[in-house]
């Protein structure tokens, strides 16, 4: 286009604005105008239009006023920092157009331009140019809700809200009023339901402004109690419609739900989250008992559906209190009104989830017998349905010696229900039966015989259309079962079952026909249970899988005040961002996540026998390592590629055919072109790009995989882009924690805050001890050549080793050193490193945490074994502090176990390989008067061969002065012999024997009573093993 044409376009544009008499086509040109502005503008491509806005603005033209500003609030959004010279002058303007506006149309435009630079402006100075507007903001809201035009009113919260998500701070100066505006308008019951909502919504945005304003809102007086007794509110908007007792099926379990009901339970779940339960419990315990005794079955119904809400946020807090929740549960179980028993099976299911596993360990006894009892209630099938439900999660977080003891009832129970309940309760019975088969596993083959005959009549009679959940629940609950009861029992109907599946796989299935997703899952399932023998069924497995697998997401975009066809759609989910609104429909991403899920089960289980798959499999996950639409497809891209690489290489090994060269191209593939970083689209670009710490997590954890099943086959500049990945990754890491750590330093920053910040310092953790596996792997496969990667990244390991970090951070630290002092020792060459770390092992092996401990002491051990003479100047040091952990009084308690027997382990490997420069005839006592070792499997049996080749040498340090150390030898031989392999190999027992048959023959009479005097189970054992 033409310059005079360009300036004809921009100059009609205005006059356009100027001259047209439609609201709405107005804003349309305003849109027009903001697009063409924001891309021109700061180029000095359109110098006339400030000065035209201003004008417009200063006309006291209600319509061109309003555009002006609606024009100005959006450029904002593109280009805020420009305005920032005109500020002034914009405050002034804005200012007087939300006081005096001549109409609500410009007082609201005036408003939603203040908001816009308020949340785009970054510098603070010059955002809070507009702190003395908040009082008037607030009188525009308060002015439209005065005069009826919430619509108006509406649209202002929201803009709110966007200042709340943006720049909560801003607010601070002012929060009380503010606050209390706004609670005002979410408890006023004259108001519309959208309007109160709205209000929610921005007093919900500014709790969980954690990163922002981290502990801003619960400094606030009363606010926690007012919000969560106004949310808690909004759960009374329900009616008992007739709809929910006909219990045809889950599609009228909301029936009676109004809107305020869903927005309270979400509000209460976020608010739990973001609080805390050091704040919101307290809240909880002021309204829950008054609503559990309350004459209103909405009030009884709605405290139980509180409980569930706030559990995970409230975990610890209500674990302390544990026994009184479960009572509030367990008295509206008995309640008289069947939606009040049904939400408090909807909380202990909830419960069972959020506070397990010690609900199930402390409450069984109680919990049990009533969730059994509900399945009993005919009259109401469904709170049935609701108790089977809640059992379920019961079931996935019970210990396996809990849920025996249940069986008997559970199962007659369900049995009775499959029989005889309605189609709902049945579906529920046969989720609950899976789940109890899972936790009980062989505790259930005793019933077996009763369960699998109704389990086949289900899968095989309930054809029909209405039956076809039913019927996909019961193909589910037969392949669980199948797991529990294993293989040898479950073989000769899993044919059977494996047929039907074949027959209904070649059917035509309708789109929305539920058995598609279950049929997925029941072949991986059955795989699992029979290993290599579901191998001849892979063909008719794989290809709806493989479809599934490369779903396309189903998104669109819209304009935000656009109506969607699906806006009502469960299956759609809605996420307005800026201007714009994106609907994902969530169901094709499940199913494509459960597809990818089971591909990674088929290859873990099958290894070689998925050759015919691996390379297909590949082309599918490697892309899908940057699906940022759904994270458990990324999650099951992220473990599936080890498992393929892995699966190639015992092909390769076992000879399908393929030779080295094509795994050496598959791994290639795997990981991408570590050479052009901007096209790669393999493993480590996808880690690179990754903007989740979790799956950044496990992402390491499989990168260390890949080098640990075909590492052999990395090529030196692949080696060196895995460890620039690995460096950038914790450099971001790093970053991540400065960013957290100057949360701490907020004014309003608490106690429960810094609990919730754990979280996320948990999640960096993860990343580095993924960073720190990945050496130890690369260590491990190359030796010394593998430390030049290394100390690539030392400069940000050696930090981590500081006193002000993390008990984890060390432990990590520490054992990136034992790595090296193990794997790439030779010629010296981890000897550079000496000085930094072993100051931190002796220290560490003293530590109060007992994981530094471990690594420590195991530090010190492989330090002595591998490092001569560089590491003898600290062993008596160490040696004392090692006997120290060994003798200490907790020595053996559950959480110090492992580090004592690396301690005992250390002692033992110092004394050999350091031995001949010190005295260590007292370290041996202690050593041999620890042992055996029994808890660290790997040390146990490097330990217990030491003590033998010290026998068979008759060291004489060990054995003492006329062998005053035989009885404790004979006693510590009398163990192990009666452990079994776990603790010394069947050659080593056979050495242990030759011993004391050796010694029993020269000195009968004294192993005699050395034997008398060991325990029972030792004895026989010896006994047995010298006939």
């Amino acid at each position: 286009m033409t310059d005079p044409a360009k300036s004809t376009v921009k100059q009609e544009l205005m006059n356009a604005i100027r001259e047209e008499p439609e609201r709405s086509i107005g804003h349309k040109l305003c849109d027009a105008i903001s697009e063409l502005g924001a891309g021109i503008l700061e180029e000095g491509g359109w110098p006339e239009l400030l000065p035209f806005m201003f004008q417009c603005v200063q006309s006291g033209q209600v319509r061109l006023q309003e555009n002006a500003l609606l024009i100005f609030s959006q450029l904002a959004q593109y280009m805020a920092d420009a305005f920032v010279p005109y500020l002034g002058t914009l405050h002034d303007i804005l200012k007087q157009c939300i006081r005096q506006g001549a109409s609500s149309d410009v007082r609201t435009a005036a408003l939603k331009a203040t908001t816009a630079f308020i949340s785009t402006i970054e510098a603070p100075q010059e955002r809070d140019r507009f702190q003395d507007m908040l009082p008037d903001m607030l009188s525009t809201l308060s002015h439209s809700l005065q005069t009826g035009e919430e619509s108006t009113a509406q649209e202002a919260l929201e803009m709110f809200i966007e200042v709340a998500e943006t720049h909560p701070r801003f607010l601070r100066k002012q929060l009380a009023p503010v606050t209390d505006a706004m609670l005002q308008v979410a408890e006023a019951d004259t108001l519309e339901d959208s309007t109160r909502q709205l209000a929610a919504e921005f007093l919900v945005t500014l709790a969980e402004a954690r990163e922002k304003a981290p502990g801003m809102m619960r400094k606030l007086p009363n606010f926690s109690t007012r919000i969560f007794v106004c949310v808690t509110g909004f759960l009374l908007d329900i009616e008992d419609d007739p709809d929910w007792h006909l219990a045809e099926d889950e599609a009228q379990e909301d029936a009676g739900q109004g809107e305020l009901f869903d927005v309270g339970q979400e509000c209460l779940d976020r608010i739990a989250l973001s609080m805390g339960g050091k704040t919101v419990l307290p809240a909880a315990s002021q309204v829950l008992p008054v609503y559990a005794q309350d004459q209103d079955w909405k009030k009884r119904h709605a405290g139980l559906i509180v409980l569930a809400q706030i559990a995970e946020g409230c975990q610890k807090e209500m674990q302390q209190q544990l026994g009184p929740i479960i009572d509030l549960c367990l008295a509206g179980a008995q309640d008289p009104h069947p939606r009040v028993r049904w939400a408090a099976f909807q909380a202990l299911g909830q419960l069972s989830t959020d506070l397990g596993p010690d609900l199930q360990t402390n409450q069984h006894a109680k919990v049990m017998p009533v969730m059994m009892g509900a399945m009993e209630d005919f009259q109401n099938p469904r709170v049935q349905a609701h108790a089977a439900a809640a059992i379920v999660n019961f079931s996935e977080n019970c210990a396996s010696d809990i849920m025996p003891q249940y069986l008997d009832g559970i199962i007659s129970k369900l049995l009775i229900l499959l029989q005889g309940g309605k189609k709902m309760a049945q579906e529920g019975a046969l989720t609950a039966m899976a789940s109890v088969a899972d936790c009980a596993q062989q505790s259930f083959v005793k019933y077996y015989d009763a369960v699998i005959p109704y389990l086949k009549s289900i899968l095989t009679g309930a054809t029909d259309k209405s039956h076809r959940l039913l019927r996909a629940k019961a193909m589910e609950c037969i392949s669980l079962v199948g797991m529990a009861v294993g293989r040898e029992r479950f073989r000769e109907d899993a044919k059977g079952v494996m047929e039907i599946l074949v027959s209904l796989q070649n059917s035509a299935l309708d789109d929305d026909d539920p058995i598609s997703g279950y049929m997925l899952q029941a072949w991986a399932r059955l795989c699992k249970c029979l290993g290599q023998e579901f191998l001849p069924y892979m063909q008719i497995v794989m290809p709806p899988l493989l479809q599934s697998a490369q779903l396309k997401p189903d998104v669109r975009v819209l304009d935000a005040d656009e109506e969607a066809e699906e806006e009502d759609d469960d299956e759609v989910e809605t996420i307005l961002l800026g201007d714009k609104k994106i609907s994902i429909r969530t169901s094709i991403l499940e199913e494509k996540a459960t597809a990818c899920n089971m591909l990674c089960c088929y290859a873990d289980e099958l290894k070689e026998g998925f050759f015919p798959w691996i390379e297909e499999v590949a082309q599918i996950m490697v892309p899908l390592l940057k699906f940022y639409f759904h994270e458990e497809v990324r999650k099951a891209a992220v473990n599936t590629l080890p498992e393929l690489l892995l699966a190639a290489k015992l092909a390769v090994e076992k000879g399908c055919g393929k030779d080295i060269s094509w795994l050496k191209h598959l791994l290639d593939f795997v990981l991408g072109s570590p050479v052009d970083k901007e096209s790669g689209s393999g493993f480590l670009e996808a880690l690179r790009k990754e903007p989740e710490v979790e799956i950044t997590g496990y992402m390491l954890q499989s990168l260390q995989e890949i080098v640990l099943a075909v590492g052999e086959l990395l090529e030196a500049h692949q080696l060196a882009a895995i460890a620039e990945e690995l460096r950038q990754a914790l450099a971001k890491s790093e970053e991540r924690r400065q960013d957290l750590k100057e949360r701490t330093k907020s004014e309003d920053f608490d106690e429960e805050e810094l609990e919730l910040l754990m979280n996320e310092t948990e999640q960096e953790e993860s990343v580095y001890d993924g960073v720190a596996d990945c050496l130890g792997a690369m260590l491990k496969k190359y030796h010394t050549d593998a430390l030049p990667f290394v100390d690539q990244i030392m400069p940000l390991i050696l930090p981590t080793l500081g006193s002000e970090r993390s008990a984890e951070d060390r432990r990590i630290a520490i054992c990136i050193f034992d790595d090296m002092v193990e794997y790439a020792h030779a010629n010296g060459a981890c000897l550079k490193y000496l000085e930094a770390f072993v100051p931190h092992l002796l220290s560490g092996c003293i530590d109060e945490d007992a994981d530094v401990r471990q690594c420590a002491a195991y530090g010190l051990g492989v330090a002595a074994q591998y490092l001569g003479g560089s590491i003898q100047p600290v062993c008596q040091d160490a040696l004392q502090r090692l006997s120290r952990v060994v003798q200490h009084q907790d020595s053996r308690t559950k959480e110090n176990e492992m580090a004592t027997d690396n301690a005992i382990s250390a002692i033992g490997k110092i004394c050999e390989f350091q031995g001949g420069s010190l005295d260590v005839s007292q370290a041996l006592q202690v050593w041999l008067g620890a042992l055996p070792i029994r808890s660290d499997l790997a040390e146990a049996l490097l330990a217990h061969e030491q003590l033998v080749r010290m026998v068979e040498s008759q060291n004489r340090s060990l054995l003492g002065n006329n062998n005053e150390s035989l009885p404790r030898i004979i006693g510590v031989f009398g163990e192990l012999v009666a452990a079994g392999e776990d603790l010394l190999s069947q050659e080593l027992k056979q050495r242990c024997v030759a011993i004391l048959k050796q010694i029993q023959s020269s000195m009968p009479d004294s192993v005699n009573q050395i034997m008398a005097a060991l325990p029972p189970d030792s004895q026989s054992a010896l006994k047995m093993a010298l006939a």
